[in-house]
């Protein structure tokens, strides 16, 4: 995963033509971008990014960030009494509980929770 100044990209090869071509993640415009090397791949996906702020602040209007920080989902009641019960003997909020699963879950690839 490439990133840059908060934003990452997905990139994918075309074979057919021997190039990589990318698009930032996260927001609801198009940007993208390509080049024929890893090194021209980066470069391009930066300047990308930097186009896109300028031309927001050039239309005054504030630029995308692809994520918050803040996620606001519904759970199941029970899931949620359990998450909560855990964190709690974890001696942890149940913000920082789930935040630390979910990190730890992404690092091992280990299921959320094991029963």
């Amino acid at each position: 995963m490439m990133t840059y100044k908060g934003y990452s990209a997905a990139v994918e090869f075309d074979d057919s033509v021997g190039a990589f071509h990318g698009r930032v993640l996260g927001i609801r415009g198009a940007v993208t971008f390509e080049a024929t090397s890893v090194a021209g791949l980066r470069k391009e996906f930066r300047r990308s990014v930097d186009e896109y702020i300028a031309f927001c602040k050039e239309q005054g209007i504030k630029p995308e960030k692809p994520y918050s920080g803040e996620l606001r989902i519904r759970l199941d009641p029970d899931l949620h009494r359990k998450l909560a019960i855990a964190a709690e003997v974890a001696g942890k909020s149940l913000n920082a509980y789930i935040n630390h699963r979910l990190h730890e879950s992404l690092r091992t690839g280990k299921k959320l929770m094991s029963r």
